[in-house]
């Protein structure tokens, strides 16, 4: 896979306070995770290093808007999404209470996403870009690679590069740029999505290695090792 800027973008999902902030209602479960990994900071790190040489970025958030409270059934997550307000928005045409929420950016990224040039697609509705427009944003610029992180990486990242990938786009996950919640019952999902991004991913990268390509100066390509699964 060459990562090169004239047709690599990065996509960030839900890059948002509900999933990296800890006064999130979803941080008690991701918390330990994202900590660990250095979840914000590394994106924080791929965010730079897109903007000062050259990468388009997107950002593919979560919403949920009044009129879902309609929806007649929803999976277990939905479920909790919809009990404790996840991500929720006073409206489509509404900013009111927006700023500061939970649904909001995560304020040390604001200066990347709020820049004008990143592009910011409608909100998937529950794990892929399936229900948005990310797909019509990549391909009207001509991106046929992406460089894939955020949040969660079991759920909507690993549903964003399922989807992707299904479209027809070369996709790498930036492994340590995301992260996971851990489940009394159901387990870690952290290590569920490294399992898949291995036998889905044209590539599956640390931090440190997607910065290094982005700042290659062109196009860098990226191969997987040896012994990793084709």
């Amino acid at each position: 896979m060459n990562i090169d800027r004239n047709d690599t973008a990065v996509v960030f999902v839900d890059p948002q306070n509900e999933v990296l902030n800890d006064k999130g209602l979803a941080w008690r479960f991701v918390g330990e995770s994202v900590t660990e990994n250095k979840t914000v900071e590394n994106m924080e790190r791929i965010f730079k290093a897109a903007k000062e040489n050259g990468y388009e970025v997107f950002i593919s958030p979560h919403y949920f808007f009044p009129s879902d409270s309609g929806w007649k059934f929803n999976g277990p997550l939905e479920a909790d999404e919809a009990e404790t307000k996840m991500f929720a928005r006073n409206g489509r045409l509404s900013l009111d209470g927006f700023s500061g929420s939970g649904a909001d950016w995560l304020e040390r990224f604001k200066p990347y996403i709020e820049d004008d040039k990143t592009v910011v697609v409608s909100p998937h509705r529950v794990f892929s870009p399936q229900t948005n427009d990310l797909v019509l944003q990549l391909r009207k610029r001509r991106m046929g690679k992406v460089i894939l992180g955020g949040m969660l990486a079991n759920m909507c990242v690993e549903s964003h590069l399922r989807d992707l990938l299904e479209q027809g786009f070369e996709v790498a996950v930036a492994k340590d740029a995301t992260a996971a919640p851990r489940h009394p019952e159901w387990g870690y999902g952290y290590t569920a999505a490294l399992i898949n991004f291995a036998f889905l991913a044209h590539a599956v990268l640390s931090t440190d290695e997607v910065v290094k390509a982005m700042e290659y100066g062109g196009a860098k390509e990226i191969q997987r090792p040896s012994d990793a699964l084709p």
